[in-house]
């Protein structure tokens, strides 16, 4: 993979990749666009549907996700935050929407940053706090016929 010099925009805006989208996300793409030589650590996380609700171990038959016409500008303010607490060179958070089945990708984030450290930190920091303050809810339904809105 080919990993481009940054240039005099990128140094002054390290936001790289911001969306909500209702097609299949990429790893790969993600990655790419937080590619930055000055950068030592790269961290990435991907968040996939998995077929168990978390808490209560549930079987789960579908899931969607829907959002706020708001959440763009909510993940705008937040990589805003944390490139402005970390010397993050790269950051990049791409969502999903829509109907996902299991296995496939909901949100993929990746920060690059100077050394592993805050590269870690910085990545943990950007996904936690874009699932607690991004509006975006997840409808499950259940093997029982139950559903639950989570987020909402």
């Amino acid at each position: 993979m080919c990993r481009m010099a940054p240039t005099h925009a990128d140094a002054q805006n390290p936001i790289r990749l911001l969306e909500i989208r209702d097609t299949p996300l990429s790893v790969d793409e993600v990655f790419a666009a937080v590619g930055h030589e000055a950068a030592g650590g790269t961290a990435l996380f991907v968040g996939t549907v998995r077929d168990h609700d978390g808490g209560s171990g549930a079987a789960v038959t579908a899931l969607g996700y829907s959002s706020h016409p708001t959440a763009e500008a909510e993940m705008r303010r937040i990589a805003e935050k944390i490139a402005a607490e970390f010397p993050v060179r790269a950051l990049a958070a791409v969502h999903r929407v829509g109907d996902l089945q299991v296995g496939d990708l909901a949100v993929v984030v990746a920060v690059s940053c100077p050394h592993r450290g805050e590269a870690f930190e910085a990545c943990r920091r950007l996904i936690d706090e874009l699932k607690a303050e991004v509006p975006i809810w997840k409808h499950q339904t259940f093997a029982d016929g139950q559903e639950e809105w989570v987020g909402a």
